[in-house]
């Protein structure tokens, strides 16, 4: 594996890097990336400024807090409670003098490709300014990594990075500060000023225990805070693996893997020692206060009985509630034992489909109902409070299919229950499906989770997949008996959705807990329920 080059020593000359960050209130935490990269830039003595649209009223089309309180996923909060609230000024003004006070010599984005268009509003706004000051702009990221020449494209854009950032863009801004040519920085499609476009090598995976502490300080106050089970919480992100050991077909995790294998760039899946694990949690307890740990593994429990021991031995000492995200697959009666004794408090599980055997074909998830079942007993024994998500309106899915996965979901007694639309992400084996069906073009860019479905297939059409997800707790949580009333309840005309604002407030009256449902204040992880 590689290790960050840092070129302190051979007298880099500071630059001034404005980071963009696109996103939309209620979507995502702050970006890890951002403050790693903060941390590896001042390292080098470059300064860093950040630019993060989240707080910002932006006519963008994207509520997914109201979404999904209208799906019954969540319920409406007051934000203001830590004093989270929305600006009051322009967004457009304050980027422009964000620019105009700073003057950077680069300008860095780091996007979703659900956010890549607001990405590219934002860097709209500051056109006239890049274009005089011909200040370079590179973009990263998953979906630059994997729909680069979309990317690279636009006019504004001078440099893609695929793949991972940390060298690249040391080594981009030791380049820029010293007047030379960046013209074959390893990671990075640059397009030359002669017109041409530079397809430079992959390096090796980043050696992730090489990498500083998260430098945090470029994002306000108000964004360390995230709404969890009712609560809001100073949480935040603790990064334990890179990658994912499994080749979920919606997911781009197995494409990055075969994308380093194909540049012999050595393994994309890493852990991180649990060492280095205690050293950030707990300068962020000491630095920044945190209550609550976030650990965006993508599959938390994908480690060893050593490494499983380490972390529990380690954690005893941070004494916080945390959250993870696992396969049910993972779980055994002494790791839950264990983790809730060191302070588990709730676990996002990822279910997408209840059909055994659609799973194993088109989803490449081999498990069988029966296990999921009695695994998902587990966290309910030890107190632990767990979400489920499932995904409806794949390739080849049809209504009466969806129907085994609200079957599987009835039969689990999680905390609550999400169903998104399923989103042809680039990079991901279903992406290239949709596009070899003809549901999708390669140009075409996915929407939000929450959004209106992409697919509109002849079986199983995206009006009857919104009226699904808009359904789907329902027809969990309420007895068979009201499926004829739900069922209508699933139509977008006037009668459909009197039934379905009707169901709604019997579903809050009988399910939901009372005494806390005006407290509610979960972006993620819907409300608690009463038991079925």
């Amino acid at each position: 594996m590689s290790k960050v080059i840092f070129r302190s020593e051979m007298n880099t000359t500071p630059i001034r890097v404005l980071f963009i960050y696109p996103n939309t209130f209620g979507m995502n935490m702050l970006r890890p990336a951002i403050a790693l990269f903060n941390a590896l830039l001042k390292r080098e003595g470059h300064s860093v400024r950040l630019f993060d649209a989240t707080y910002y009223s932006l006519d963008y089309g994207i509520d997914s807090d109201g979404s999904k309180a209208d799906n019954l996923n969540v319920m409406p909060y007051d934000a203001a409670e830590k004093g989270i609230k929305m600006k009051a000024t322009s967004w457009f003004d304050d980027l422009q003098k964000e620019y105009d006070d700073f003057s950077p010599d680069l300008i860095a984005m780091s996007t979703t490709e659900d956010m890549w268009m607001l990405g590219l509003t934002l860097l709209d706004a500051l056109k006239s300014r890049i274009k005089k000051d011909k200040v370079p702009v590179v973009v990263g990221g998953v979906f630059p990594t994997f729909a680069p020449d979309l990317v690279i494209a636009q006019e504004l854009v001078n440099m893609v990075c695929i793949g991972e950032g940390e060298d690249a863009i040391v080594d981009l801004s030791y380049r820029i500060g010293k007047g030379y040519k960046y013209e074959d920085v390893t990671n990075l499609w640059v397009k030359t000023d002669d017109g041409r476009l530079i397809k430079n090598n992959v390096t090796k995976a980043v050696d992730i225990n090489s990498l500083p502490i998260l430098d945090l300080s470029l994002f306000e106050d108000e964004r360390l805070y995230r709404p969890m089970a009712g609560k809001w919480y100073r949480m935040l992100p603790i990064e334990t693996i890179r990658g994912c050991p499994y080749k979920c077909a919606y997911c781009n995790s197995p494409t990055q893997v075969e994308f380093y294998k194909e540049n012999n760039s050595g393994g994309f899946f890493r852990k991180k020692d649990v060492k280095l694990v205690y050293e950030e949690l707990k300068y962020f307890i000491n630095n920044h206060h945190m209550e609550y740990g976030y650990f965006w593994a993508d599959t938390f429990l994908a480690m060893n009985n050593r490494e499983f021991d380490e972390f529990c031995e380690m954690y005893q000492d941070i004494n916080l509630p945390f959250w993870m995200q696992t396969r049910p697959e993972t779980l055994s009666e002494e790791k839950i034992k264990r983790l809730a004794d060191v302070g588990l408090h709730r676990i996002s599980f990822g279910l997408e489909h209840g059909n055994e055997a659609f799973r194993k074909k088109y989803l490449d998830r081999s498990f069988k109902n029966k296990d999921i079942i009695e695994k998902l007993k587990i966290p309910s024994h030890y107190g632990i409070q767990y979400s489920v998500n499932n995904i409806t309106g794949f390739p080849y899915e049809t209504r009466e299919l969806a129907f085994d996965t609200i079957e599987l979901n009835r039969n689990i007694n999680s905390d609550n229950q999400n169903l998104y639309a399923f989103v042809p992400f680039h990079g991901t084996p279903l992406r290239k499906l949709s596009e070899e069906l003809g549901y999708v073009k390669h140009e075409d860019i996915t929407r939000c989770l929450t959004d209106k479905p992409m697919l509109d297939q002849p079986q199983y059409s995206a009006l009857e997949v919104e009226g699904m997800q808009r359904c789907f707790v329902l027809y969990v949580g309420m007895p068979k008996s009201r499926w004829g009333d739900i069922e209508k309840a699933e139509k977008n005309t006037p009668e459909g959705n009197h039934m379905f604002e009707s169901l709604k407030e019997e579903y809050k009256q009988n399910y939901m807990v009372e005494p806390k449902l005006s407290k509610i204040a979960d972006l993620e992880y819907g409300v608690e329920k009463n038991a079925k």
